[in-house]
């Protein structure tokens, strides 16, 4: 399809923050252009710990202002996106060599205070002895403990829908297109682009957003420029293991080295386990959770879980690098989660994206965009935090309500494919079935639950051009299959074979 070459704004990566910046500033009116060079939200932001949070434990470092505008952000997500983004109760078993008592209720209060809180319960003190909550700790060294309340995300496909959104406002969304340089005159900015293809475009934009995340510092110097202050690098490695226990409560583990490591239901039948702090090279390469880390994640819940995890029950790994605005900390668990916008005025403008998390991505585009309107000159009210993203337009109902009155309008779906199917397409849902009354009408299932028809609207709606892109980035359903049924996915898929 052609695009325009000429254009008010070009973001470059298909991260959370890139694609919230895209969505931002088409819906005000800018022309925009966003190009990734691999899959949509393929690096880190398809890799956190899939939590909507405030950040507790940055309450120890004083962070007060992030954690409050984070806790503000758990609200308005949760309105825009209800299909991917849900409650979740947290259980934190109290260690007093850790931390006293005293201490953990006042974090506790501050975190039930900082922010408007409207829908979700507040803190308690859990007597863990005599509750279920109790049943997979080690007892009685764990009877005492907390409870308080965050969310879930489905943290891939909230970045999918984001660039989605952005493209259906008008947005031209270009994935495995690579940046390759800039120059600049202080009109505007002549950019080359790869495509997939290898073929090279040239394309005139008014500003750029660097929001490349683990790669802005080399993104900055193909634009000629230099960035004032630096990235720091750290990995954050997961671990999936067979369900520790039942229940859809998570918890956080004040492991022996004072960091915090998160037990998480997950898919089902699994329990994620995360996350590790590591410095990383990126002469590396691709991140991975290296078996030092599997082995340190494995320590910090057989430490106080009664089921002890080793190495060998690990279904499935995955490891990010986190961007983080570099503050001076020698410690990497300490380093701030906030964000910092740079806006350089020596020309055409161009603004840098050092830090951020996953929750405050909305507020970080909406300061972007911001900066960017003024100036370009073009200026108008935000948005965002009033629209659903797609499918999150569920009539009014709650998610649990709408999956009910799904359930009674397609009898013929199993349950359990049916409520995978809200979690992933929420109130696109019909449009999805396009018609079907049957398993087989939907083309049947290729693995995992995942059908033909769900597949074609993937690729036309989704980007998706490798099997990777379904199994474990706009669903895991490659967890449920086993390696075999992967190769035979990806042989229907006319892809090649996804790694596990």
């Amino acid at each position: 399809m052609d695009t325009p070459d000429n254009i008010d704004l070009l973001v470059i990566g298909g991260g959370v923050n890139g694609c919230g910046i895209a969505r931002d500033a088409v819906g005000r009116g800018l022309s925009v252009m966003l190009v990734e060079k691999n899959d949509i939200a393929e690096a880190t932001s398809s890799s956190s710990s899939k939590l909507i949070h405030g950040g507790i434990r940055y309450l120890e470092t004083y962070e007060f202002r992030l954690v409050r505008e984070a806790l503000a952000e758990r609200e308005v997500l949760m309105g825009i996106a209800p299909h991917i983004i849900w409650p979740m109760r947290f259980v934190l078993p109290h260690r007093a060599e850790m931390r006293p008592r005293w201490m953990i209720r006042a974090g506790l209060f501050l975190y039930d205070h900082l922010a408007s809180r409207k829908s979700l319960p507040g803190s308690e003190a859990l007597n863990l002895d005599a509750l279920p909550q109790g049943e997979p700790l080690k007892q009685p060294e764990f009877s005492r403990g907390f409870a308080y309340s965050d969310c879930w995300v489905e943290d891939s496909r909230l970045v999918l829908l984001n660039a989605r959104d952005a493209a259906d406002r008008g947005a031209t969304v270009l994935p495995r297109t690579e940046f390759l340089r800039a120059s600049r005159t202080p009109e505007a900015w002549t950019c080359t682009l790869r495509g997939p293809d290898g073929t090279e475009r040239v394309v005139r934009a008014r500003a750029i957003a660097n929001a490349a995340g683990p790669w802005v510092m080399p993104t900055q110097e193909e634009t000629g420029t230099v960035l004032r202050g630096r990235v720091r690098l750290v990995r954050g490695s997961h671990i999936v293991v067979p369900a520790l226990y039942q229940g859809p409560q998570a918890y956080i583990l004040q492991n022996d080295d004072r960091r915090v490591i998160f037990v998480i239901p997950y898919e089902e039948r699994y329990s994620l386990i995360g996350t590790t702090d590591v410095p990383h090279d990126p002469k590396q390469g691709r991140p991975h959770c290296t078996p030092e880390e599997a082995a340190y994640l494995c320590k910090a819940v057989s430490r106080q879980f009664r089921t002890p995890v080793t190495p060998d029950d690990i279904a499935w790994t995955y490891s990010g690098v986190r961007p983080l605005h570099d503050d001076g900390s020698d410690n990497p668990s300490a380093v701030t989660r906030d964000y910092t916008l740079q806006m350089d005025r020596e020309g055409a403008p161009l603004l840098s994206v050092l830090g951020g998390k996953i929750t405050t991505y909305r507020k970080l585009a909406e300061d972007a965009v911001e900066q960017i309107g003024r100036a370009l000159g073009k200026t108008a009210p935000s948005w965002t935090g009033r629209a659903s993203l797609p499918g999150g337009d569920l009539g009014g109902l709650t998610r649990a309500a709408f999956t009910e009155s799904m359930a009674r309008a397609h009898p013929w779906l199993p349950r359990p494919l049916l409520d995978r199917l809200i979690r992933t397409h929420g109130g696109m849902l019909e449009r999805v079935i396009d018609g079907a009354t049957s398993i087989e009408a939907m083309g049947g299932d290729l693995g995992g639950g995942i059908t033909a028809r769900e597949l074609e609207w993937m690729r036309d709606r989704e980007w998706v051009t490798q099997p990777d892109d379904v199994l474990w980035r706009r669903t895991k359903r490659g967890l449920h299959m086993t390696p075999a049924e992967r190769e035979a996915f990806a042989a229907r898929f006319g892809g090649l074979i996804p790694a596990a």
